[in-house]
């Protein structure tokens, strides 16, 4: 499909990393300002949000990309969602995030246990163009963190037909399962369906 320049509206290092393992043809580079604050309802929302954002002051021949994720649980009414990754406060580290969750689970079991990682990605083009792409990954929380890689909640979150948590299972099998990896194959799918000139 050829190289594209593309500016990252986040600062987040991990998920740079990852959407950089995940569109190798992609030359991804942090954009230089801060993002406005995720005042969405939806990840699309706070997505959509933060490519206009870069959009309005980025280089006018660049392409813009930006991403919102989350965790959904079930038990939880669909928390911690839009605001996982400040669950336990504004400041809080992923430690404090999954401890948060799990003190809210503790006496939650089976259904209630079961959660999805959502990823929403969107793209805008020099013209304007705007392009989506959307990843889940089902699976259920952990009654303790287990795991060394990966970020955020992976070291709770058990992948539907897995025993292990993310974190267990590891960055490699992260690249080709995860939520991130599933909106990268949708954002590439609508793009090649575009039509859009890279």
């Amino acid at each position: 499909m050829g190289r594209i320049a593309v500016k990252f509206a986040s600062g987040n290092e991990h998920k740079l990393g990852e959407l950089r393992a995940l569109l190798p043809e992609w030359e991804i580079e942090p954009f230089g300002a801060e993002p406005p604050d995720e005042t969405g309802a939806t990840f699309y929302e706070n997505a959509l949000a933060k490519a206009l954002f870069a959009r309005a002051v980025a280089d006018p021949d660049a392409f813009v990309l930006a991403e919102d994720s989350g965790l959904e649980v079930e038990g939880l009414g669909g928390r911690p969602g839009i605001r996982s990754a400040r669950y336990a406060g504004p400041e809080a580290s992923d430690r404090d995030n999954v401890a948060k969750l799990l003190d809210e689970l503790a006496v939650i079991t089976g259904e209630g246990r079961e959660a999805r990682y959502v990823s929403e990605l969107v793209l805008i083009s020099p013209k304007g163009r705007e392009l989506r792409g959307m990843g889940t990954l089902e699976g259920r929380i952990s009654a303790e963190p287990r795991g060394a890689e990966g970020f955020g909640y992976d070291p709770v979150f058990v992948p539907v037909g897995e025993d292990a948590t993310v974190a267990q299972l590891g960055n490699a099998w992260k690249r080709e399962h995860s939520h991130r990896a599933a909106s990268a194959a949708a954002l590439l799918a609508a793009l090649g369906a575009s039509g859009v000139e890279l």
